[in-house]
C-alpha cells in the first residue's frame, strides 16, 4: 500500500506493538513521514522488538525520534492511564492480547486479565483522555480494536462469518476476545467513543513467534522432527497474510464508519481461496521444503497425526465484501504467495527462532492438551 493515510504529526498508539501483527503495524507506520508510533507493551513471552528497532536504526537519530516504547501491563489500571496520558494519541489501535488457543487451555486465567481486564483499563484511561482533548483533535480521534474469527464460533461445510454473524466463541481465548469486542462497543454507544472494530482471519508471515501451526511446522521440518497433525486435520482455516491484514487494519482506522466494524480475510471478496485444511497446510509447507531443503525430502515422512485440541472449532471462514466494498481493501498475496515467502523468510532466520524460544522458554513442544 503506497496511500499515506495519516497527516505528519499524527500520534499512534499502537498496544501490543511488539507482537506479530502489532510490530506489521509500528513498521508500516514509521514508513509515513512525521508519523509519531508509540508502541506499548507488556514484552511478554512472544513480543520481540528486533524488527521494530531495525526500523529505527534506519531512519537516522534525528527521525528514530518518531518511535518510542512505553513497556506497560494494561492489567495495571494506574499505569495504564499514565500511559495513555503520555503518549497522547490521536489514534489508538489496540492489538495487545494473548492469542494462543493452546495457551488458554492450559492457563485461561492470563487471558482473562489480558483480552477483558485489560483491555476494560484502556478504555477506561482513552475515554479520559478523549473527553480532555481540545475540540478539533477530539473530534478527530479514534480507538480500532483489533479481534479475532473466532468469537463467530464454527462454521459446517458452508457459508462463511461476516459482520452480521452471531456470537458463539467454543475457547477461552476466543471467548476473552469475544468480552473485549462486546466492552469496546458497550463503550460506544454508552460514552460515545469513537471506536472502529476488525476481525481478521487466521493470519501468518515473517516474525510470528515459532508456536503457532505455520512456523513450528517448518521448524520441526527443519529439525527433521515429527511434525504433528491435529485430529484427523481436516479443520479448516482462512489464511491472511500479515501484510496484507495490516494494510485492512489501516484503512479501517482511518477511514472506517465510526460503531462499525469489518471482517478481515485471506481471500477479500473472492470466496474460499485462502481457505485450507490443516493438512492441506502442512503437505504445503512440506512440499516447499523438499524444494528448499531438498536434503531432508521427503518432509512429508514427518508428519504425525496426534490427539486433537480440546474444543477444537472445525471450520473458519471469512466474508470480506464490506470491507472491500467500503473502504476498498483487497489482499494482495494469494495463499501460495505468502506461503513460499513466509518459508524462505524463517529459513532465513533460524538464529532469530532459536534466540526467541530460548529467552520463552519454549521448545517446540506440544501445550494445551489439558481439557
Amino acid at each position: 500500500m503506497t496511500e499515506i493515510l495519516l497527516p505528519p504529526g499524527t500520534r499512534v498508539l499502537v498496544t501490543g506493538g511488539a507482537g506479530f501483527i502489532g510490530s506489521c503495524v509500528v513498521r508500516r507506520l514509521l514508513s509515513w513521514p512525521g508519523v509519531a508510533v508509540i508502541t506499548l507493551d507488556k514484552i511478554g513471552y512472544a513480543s520481540d522488538l528486533t524488527s521494530i528497532d531495525r526500523v529505527v536504526e534506519g531512519l537516522g537519530s534525528s527521525e528514530a525520534k518518531r518511535h518510542q516504547l512505553l513497556k506497560i501491563d494494561l492489567a495495571d489500571a494506574a499505569a495504564t492511564d499514565q500511559a495513555i496520558r503520555q503518549a497522547d494519541p490521536d489514534l489508538v489501535m489496540h492489538l495487545a492480547a494473548e492469542s494462543h488457543v493452546d495457551r488458554s487451555i492450559d492457563g485461561p486465567g492470563a487471558f482473562i486479565e489480558s483480552n477483558v481486564t485489560g483491555t476494560f483499563n484502556l478504555l477506561q484511561a482513552v475515554r479520559r483522555h478523549w473527553q480532555e482533548l481540545p475540540k478539533e483533535r477530539q473530534k478527530c480521534f479514534r480507538f480500532h480494536h483489533i479481534s479475532t474469527d473466532e468469537v463467530f464460533g464454527s462454521l459446517g461445510d458452508s457459508g462463511r462469518f461476516s459482520e452480521t454473524t452471531a456470537y458463539d466463541p467454543r475457547s477461552p481465548y476466543s471467548a476473552s476476545k469475544a468480552a473485549s469486542d462486546h466492552l469496546v462497543s458497550a463503550w460506544h454507544h454508552t460514552f460515545g467513543l469513537p471506536v472502529v472494530l476488525t476481525n481478521c482471519s487466521n493470519n501468518y508471515g515473517p516474525w510470528q513467534f515459532p508456536e503457532k501451526l505455520i512456523p513450528v511446522v517448518i521448524l520441526k521440518a527443519v529439525a527433521g522432527e515429527p511434525i504433528p497433525l491435529y485430529g484427523d486435520g481436516a479443520n479448516v482455516r482462512d489464511w491472511l497474510y500479515v501484510e496484507d491484514h495490516v494494510e485492512a487494519l489501516l484503512l479501517a482506522a482511518t477511514r472506517g464508519r465510526l460503531g462499525e466494524s469489518y471482517c478481515v480475510g485471506g481471500a477479500g471478496d473472492h470466496g474460499s481461496a485462502s481457505e485450507r485444511t490443516n493438512r492441506d497446510v502442512v503437505e504445503t509447507i512440506c512440499s516447499l521444503m523438499d524444494q528448499l531443503r531438498p536434503d531432508g525430502a521427503p518432509h512429508a515422512r514427518l508428519i504425525t497425526r496426534v490427539g486433537d485440541r480440546p474444543g477444537h472449532d472445525r471450520r473458519y471462514a471469512i466474508d470480506a465484501s464490506k470491507i472491500s466494498r467500503d473502504l476498498g481493501w483487497q489482499p494482495r498475496h494469494s495463499f501460495e504467495q505468502g506461503l513460499e515467502a513466509t518459508v524462505r523468510w524463517y529459513l532465513d532466520h533460524l538464529f532469530w527462532c532459536d534466540k526467541v524460544r530460548e529467552r520463552a522458554g519454549y521448545g517446540g513442544e506440544r501445550i494445551g492438551t489439558q481439557g
